[in-house]
C-alpha cells in the first residue's frame, strides 16, 4: 500500500488545510472559536482521516477512514458556503476553496472505490 504521504489526495488535503488558515485569517474576530474553529477543524480532518486509515494496515479500516474525510469535504464545503454568504469570504475565494475540496472528494471516491473493487489494491 505503500506511504500516505505519496497519496496525491493526501497532499492536496495538506495543501487546502494550508489554504483554509491562509483565508480564515482574515475572519472576524468573534468567529475565532466558532467557524474560523469549525471550518479549521473540518479541513484538518480530511488529510488526518487519509494518515490514520492508512496507517490502520486493514482496508475495512482505511475505507472508513476515507469515508470520514470524504465526509469532512462536505461539512467543509457547507461551512465554506456560509462562509461565502456571511461576506466572510470573496467569491473568487470560495470558488477557488470549494474547486480544491471538491477535487479532493472526487478522488477519495475514486480511491474508496478502487478499493472496494480491487482488494489486492
Amino acid at each position: 500500500m505503500g506511504n500516505y504521504k505519496e497519496l496525491m489526495v493526501w497532499q492536496r488535503s495538506v495543501d487546502l488545510v494550508t489554504d483554509i488558515y491562509s483565508y480564515t485569517k482574515q475572519f472576524p474576530k468573534e468567529e475565532i472559536y466558532s467557524l474560523t474553529s469549525k471550518i479549521r477543524r473540518s479541513s484538518i480532518s480530511i488529510p488526518s482521516n487519509i494518515a490514520e486509515g492508512h496507517s490502520r494496515r486493514s482496508r475495512i479500516d482505511y475505507i472508513q477512514f476515507l469515508k470520514i474525510a470524504r465526509g469532512s469535504c462536505a461539512e467543509l464545503e457547507t461551512q465554506l458556503m456560509i462562509s461565502k454568504n456571511l461576506d466572510y469570504l470573496r467569491l473568487t475565494e470560495f470558488n477557488y476553496l470549494i474547486q480544491k475540496s471538491e477535487e479532493i472528494s472526487k478522488m477519495l471516491n475514486a480511491l474508496i472505490t478502487k478499493l472496494q473493487v480491487n482488494p489486492n489494491t
